[in-house]
């Protein structure tokens, strides 16, 4: 190493080992090419200097780049935790990027396996959506979306899982995803002369565009997508402002869901929706109970000995 470069430094065992680690992680994201060493011919350096490389990005969206775009200490949870396996490692890299996230908040995301998560939600999107804006609104699904963050470990109704989403709505939006600004509550809307309350408002600024979603603590059931059609129809007529609105999307996150049920849901609907499950205990302890003993089983112990 002292040779190619003479004023490098902090080439330990251990960063040494990493270095070697990131390029046999990412090798397939980046291009090497030998440097050219005709500078070298008239003096006496060792043969090492051939093995000299440059870094170049791909053509197709400079991979490099967004490789060398995060802090090396992110990359080294990243190899750590996914060192054999290079696709989900780089889904973290570009994300880190795009999202600006902290050392932290990266690894609140690999433990919560978002890569398993996002964009994962049944939705109609492909058939309702151009192209593009079809491709973006499934990237901001997630299935399941993490709600654990709410503390809820009791039996609830869905004013109480409504309620401490938006007492948390600091990670809610993070959870939501990108671009996602809160409008509203049991949000009103007149339909002729009936009152609606859609249950959570937002608004999209990738998308640009209104997000409706209905939080439903049961069991997904087919009445469900026409309820939450109608809402998203409401907001078109009387919030969307054309020009610079795209059409309003519609979420529902329920606690269940039949799969083929919902699909066939989507297929009835001429309206962008999705369908996703929501998760509590998935990030707790199975059983809270009895993994820590009770001062009686404590003194009942103590009383045998």
């Amino acid at each position: 190493m002292q040779y190619i470069n003479p004023n490098a430094t902090g080439f330990s065992v251990r960063n040494i080992y990493y270095s070697k680690k990131f390029y046999l992680l990412y090798k397939q994201y980046i291009t090497i090419v030998p440097q050219a060493v005709a500078q070298f011919e008239n003096e006496k350096v060792p043969q090492v200097v051939a093995q000299n490389f440059e870094l170049v990005p791909q053509p197709v969206g400079q991979l490099t780049d967004v490789l060398f775009s995060i802090p090396w200490g992110h990359h080294r949870y990243l190899m750590d935790k996914y060192g054999n396996d290079p696709e989900k490692a780089f889904f973290y890299v570009r994300k880190t990027m795009e999202e600006g996230w902290s050392r932290d908040m990266l690894l609140n995301y690999m433990e919560s396996n978002l890569y398993e998560r996002e964009g994962k939600a049944l939705t109609n999107f492909k058939n309702t959506l151009p192209e593009i804006t079809s491709e973006l609104a499934q990237e901001l699904t997630k299935d399941p979306y993490n709600f654990a963050f709410t503390g809820i470990t009791q039996p609830y109704n869905e004013r109480i899982l409504k309620d401490a989403l938006l007492n948390n709505i600091t990670h809610f939006l993070t959870e939501l995803g990108t671009g996602f600004a809160y409008v509203g509550k049991e949000y009103r809307l007149q339909v002729g002369k009936t009152e609606n309350f859609i249950d959570l408002l937002f608004y999209n600024l990738n998308l640009s565009c209104y997000v409706v979603i209905e939080v439903k603590i049961g069991k997904f059931e087919f009445s469900d997508i026409g309820q939450l059609g109608g809402y998203v129809v409401a907001c078109n007529h009387q919030l969307r402002k054309k020009g610079r609105d795209n059409p309003t999307i519609g979420l529902l996150i329920c606690k269940e869901k039949d799969r083929v049920q919902a699909q066939y849901a989507l297929e009835s609907s001429s309206q962008p929706l999705g369908i996703s499950e929501y998760d509590l205990e998935k990030f707790y302890p199975e059983k809270v109970e009895g993994t820590i003993p009770t001062i009686e089983e404590i003194e009942a112990k103590l009383s045998k000995e």
